[in-house]
């Protein structure tokens, strides 16, 4: 039987799925799965910075025990976004609030009203009140997000009951990074899709959580220091519109 430490070095190259799964094999195995040098590989390079941004410390007594406390979301930098990584692969993914984003007249209460509800974990969501004009812009920088991995944006969304307009014009969705482009459009709900061929054509998904979803558009990130810079937009048709929820932009890697 290979020394512990050996077990140790060969685990730490292998995935959490495999380290958790390998603890099976013997007391050897089982005592290297739950050592602090094995899920230090495990954690993002960038973990010790945030922590420091965590708007609720963590309370943990080894690195395995804090990797499983990251694989739910926790809010950081002051609540303006959240944070979360794979429970399989390590890989993070983000959530940028409404607060986070590039919304269009969202600071006049005619338009937009900025309110708290339950089902968000941000203090605040943003409805669409009446407007003409939906332009919404999120960014972020590559570093970080997990390296050479592929991405996919979503913006996380809900349609009030007392939504109107929303069906008359397709959104236009893109994802910009380098040289990376992804451009498209999306229908909320009843348009025809027929009119849309020659472009990416997306549709609204519900999620496990209750909300909607959105697909904006994916990206590979690699090693470059890059900003990824993600809209969706409808400044085309000019009938009024009203309903629109809007809780962030999440970044997550895709399956």
């Amino acid at each position: 039987m290979l020394p512990e430490d050996c077990v140790c070095t060969i685990l730490s190259f292998t995935s959490p799925l495999q380290t958790s799964k390998s603890s099976l094999v013997s007391t050897t195995f089982r005592s290297a799965s739950e050592s602090d040098v094995v899920w230090d590989r495990f954690l993002p390079p960038d973990y010790q910075d945030l922590l420091l941004r965590l708007v609720k410390p963590l309370k943990f007594s080894a690195k395995k025990e804090l990797f499983f406390h990251l694989c739910n979301w926790v809010l950081i930098d002051g609540g303006r976004k959240s944070f979360k990584i794979d429970k399989s692969s390590g890989k993070k993914s983000y959530l940028l609030s409404a607060r986070e984003l590039f919304i269009a007249w969202s600071d006049e209460p005619m338009y937009w009203i900025w309110k708290h509800i339950s089902q968000s974990r941000f203090g605040e969501v943003v409805e669409l009140r009446t407007g003409c004009w939906i332009e919404i812009h999120g960014k972020i920088k590559t570093p970080m997000l997990s390296k050479n991995t592929t991405y996919v944006a979503y913006l996380k969304m809900r349609i009030s009951n007392r939504a109107y307009g929303l069906n008359t014009t397709p959104f236009e969705i893109s994802v910009e990074v380098g040289k990376q482009a992804s451009h498209g459009t999306v229908c909320l709900y009843g348009h025809d899709r027929e009119k849309q061929q020659t472009v990416r054509m997306e549709m609204l998904r519900e999620r496990e959580d209750g909300w909607m979803e959105v697909e904006l558009g994916e990206f590979f990130n690699g090693e470059n220091d890059e900003e990824v810079k993600m809209s969706f937009t409808e400044t085309k048709d000019y009938h009024l519109k009203a309903g629109l929820v809007i809780e962030g932009i999440e970044l997550r890697p895709k399956l």
